[in-house]
């Protein structure tokens, strides 16, 4: 089947383009874009609102289950490599709708929630990993200040490996009162902190709690931290002062798990 986009000038291609690169346009349409074959085979079929797959992708087999989801458009390769975010694209991208969650949502999902807490990280990589891992360590969701990166970042996507489709998320535009809120709610609220009282093995995971884990270069802001019931820290040898955030959030996570498991 011939392309039926074959210009850069298509008004379908530059607003792909546009959700690719602007967070504010992924806001103001509710959508956001994920390429290539793994992450659109688990998408939830709800979500899609149209898929593109290029010349070469149509034309090396069988498209069946694209078709069983939506008529795919197709765009010739010379577009597609436009319209892609990677170096090597596979061919295929979708534009997907947004999942929207509240904050007493998140709560209801279990009978002892387990939430990570987010200030301010900056780093795509860092979010989506801490995404992957959360959805591995049993992590009930993930709640984020309004100035975290945004999580519909191409790159944050590609490295959730599919765990943004089922790991719960909400950004907070006020994180103070999101924290007091959960306190209301009976949570216990740990401050991941380089002044921690105890290491983080030693607080109880087993209740409804919460940690937060902070900016990559400036940690927890103090009005935060200063919500926490307790101040935790990650032991550590040498001369090194902190650890990565991702891999900060990844060890609290799986301790949390150990309990939980147990």
């Amino acid at each position: 089947m011939a392309a039926q986009i074959t210009s850069t000038s298509n008004s379908q291609v530059k607003n792909v383009i546009a959700l690719m690169k602007k967070s504010r346009t992924r806001a103001e349409q509710g959508l956001f874009v994920v390429e290539g074959i793994r992450m659109f085979q688990e998408l939830p079929a709800p979500w899609i609102v149209q898929v593109y797959i290029s010349e070469s992708f149509e034309a090396a087999g069988p498209t069946d289950e694209v078709d069983r989801v939506c008529t795919p458009v197709i765009v010739s390769d010379k577009v597609f490599a436009a319209m892609a975010d990677t170096c090597a694209p596979q061919g295929i991208l979708a534009l997907v709708r947004q999942p929207v969650w509240e904050l007493e949502q998140m709560a209801g999902l279990s009978e002892r929630p387990f939430f990570l807490i987010l200030e301010q990280l900056q780093d795509p990589g860092n979010l989506g990993t801490i995404l992957r891992t959360a959805e591995a360590a049993g992590c009930t969701g993930i709640i984020m200040s309004r100035d975290t990166v945004d999580i519909y970042n191409p790159k944050v996507i590609r490295s959730t490996m599919g765990a943004v489709y089922r790991v719960p998320f909400f950004y907070a535009d006020r994180l103070e009162e999101t924290v007091t809120r959960l306190k209301e709610k009976g949570f216990l609220i740990y401050a991941a902190h380089l002044k921690g009282s105890v290491s983080f093995e030693c607080p109880d995971y087993r209740v409804p709690c919460a940690c937060m884990i902070g900016n990559e270069g400036n940690g927890l802001s103090e009005s935060l931290a200063a919500l926490a019931h307790r101040r935790i820290r990650i032991p550590m040898e040498g001369k090194a002062e902190s650890l990565n955030a991702a891999v900060s959030a990844a060890l609290i996570m799986y301790e949390a798990y150990r309990q939980r498991r147990e």
